[in-house]
């Protein structure tokens, strides 16, 4: 699994990625995404849109965040990686596909591309179970807190 920079060349085969109907509503859409990614970065924030890549085909899509504390956020956000999105589409689900995108987005964090940290979060909807079992089996455990009606999850990077 490779993760690739969103640009000119796989952007519009990246908003057409999507998932199944009944996970719409547990994830924004990718254009809701790239563009919430271009407003953190022109207001001087850190967004890194990725295409995931399974060999050569685009399988899905990932976004991390740096340091993207806000006012009310828990404070172990501040100099964290976040794990802003993750998704895989449709047609690539029950392949494997989430838990090899996992590993290479982890892997990619712990090469701190944005400075060292020592966690990574990300946050879910309560009755998403599968996104759930996914993230604990990597490590990820539930704070307790709570972030737009999502449970919020942290792993130790160091």
């Amino acid at each position: 699994m490779e993760l690739r920079k969103v640009d000119d060349k796989n952007l519009w085969q990246i908003i057409k990625l999507s998932v199944k109907e009944n996970q719409k509503h547990f994830v924004a859409t990718n254009t809701q995404s790239i563009l919430q990614a271009y407003t953190t970065i022109t207001s001087g924030g850190v967004a890194l849109p990725f295409g995931l890549y399974e060999k050569d085909e685009l399988v899905g899509f990932v976004m991390f965040g740096f340091d993207g504390y806000e006012e009310g956020d828990p404070e172990y956000i501040r100099g964290s990686y976040g794990l802003w999105r993750f998704m895989i589409d449709e047609n690539h689900q029950g392949k494997g596909y989430g838990r090899k995108a996992m590993e290479a987005c982890l892997d990619y964090i712990r090469t701190f591309p944005c400075g060292e940290a020592e966690y990574c979060w990300l946050s879910y909807e309560p009755e998403n179970t599968a996104a759930k079992k996914l993230y604990n089996s990597f490590g990820f455990q539930e704070t307790g807190d709570v972030a737009g009606g999502e449970m919020i999850s942290l792993l130790k990077l160091k």
